[in-house]
């Protein structure tokens, strides 16, 4: 889980957009750049290297929101 302070602080490294938390994966997902950043014990690793990219399904649901 994720404090919502710190979410709404946190951007994406690469675009600088915002970020979405998805419970079921424990990621930080980012629309914008098509990346997932991992949760690991409580801690956001915004690291792109680490980050996973988001299947076009994925994409798709973000453009929705």
């Amino acid at each position: 889980m994720i404090d919502k302070q710190l979410l709404s602080i946190l951007v994406c490294p690469v675009t600088k957009a915002s970020l979405e938390y998805d419970r079921e994966r424990d990621e930080l997902v980012c629309y914008a750049s098509g990346l997932a950043y991992p949760v690991r014990d409580g801690i956001p690793v915004m690291l792109e290297s680490e980050a996973r990219e988001l299947s076009s399904e994925e994409k798709e649901q973000g453009r929705k929101r």
